[in-house]
């Protein structure tokens, strides 16, 4: 049973899960217990996952968020064995190392990561791309004959893959932004240059015009931990 902190923890956790999602995760607790979390990973393009669909759990214990949670891999990948407990520095392998700020958005982003490595760990396999393509290809029949799966996501369990609410996209404010930024960079202004009459014998200075400034504020992004130790 979950403690109060642990309780309060994961329900504003689940919130914030709700209201953004990381790119390529999402997760949702067990309606009959909280410290049960379900989740989904999307491999991301440029990667020998991209197009599969990866389900999994995370389990927390009643402590949580002072200790670590257990992380397993249920759909085939080519990277992790199914159904095996992971070892990652933020999975309860390694209870020394966790740090109670992490949270669920954490956990699943520094696994993502993690299984874009080739680092070997407790849980782990070694295939080629090839085997992780073909993985990734079969992927969503394979979850879709999980009982447990359409249970928990029936809007995920359609015959077609749908995509999950963040897929790498980058916000319109960020768009506008960067295209505001690189314009700037690579503009610049020159000062017009007035042709000169050889047949007149006073020449007209002609004004100069100004260039503006834009400033343009980027965002800054911190590294998330999560590989092996």
């Amino acid at each position: 049973m979950a403690s109060k902190a642990a309780h309060k923890r994961l329900t504003k956790e689940y919130l914030a899960m709700q209201k953004s999602a990381p790119p390529f995760v999402w997760a949702s607790p067990d309606e009959k217990n909280i410290l049960n979390w379900h989740y989904i990973l999307r491999g991301p393009p440029d990667s020998p996952y991209h197009g599969g669909e990866y389900y999994g759990l995370l389990t927390f214990p009643s402590d949580y968020p002072f200790k670590p949670p257990g992380i397993k891999m249920f759909t085939p990948s080519g990277r992790f064995q199914p159904d095996k407990k992971i070892c990652t520095s933020m999975s309860d392998y390694h209870p020394g190392t966790w740090n109670p700020a992490w949270s669920v958005a954490t956990i699943l982003t520094g696994l993502l990561s993690f299984m874009l490595s080739d680092e070997i760990t407790t849980g782990s396999i070694t295939t080629t791309d090839l085997d992780k393509k073909m993985f990734a290809k079969k992927s969503h029949e394979f979850n879709r004959a999980n009982k447990k799966f359409r249970e928990l996501f029936p809007d995920f369990s359609e015959e077609a893959m749908k995509d999950l609410p963040n897929m790498g996209e980058v916000p319109k404010s960020q768009e506008t932004k960067d295209a505001v930024a690189s314009a700037e960079t690579s503009t610049s202004v020159s000062p017009a240059v007035a042709p000169q009459d050889t047949t007149a014998s006073t020449k007209v200075p002609v004004p100069q015009p100004g260039a503006g400034t834009v400033i343009a504020r980027g965002a800054e992004h911190a590294p998330v931990p999560g590989g092996a130790i």
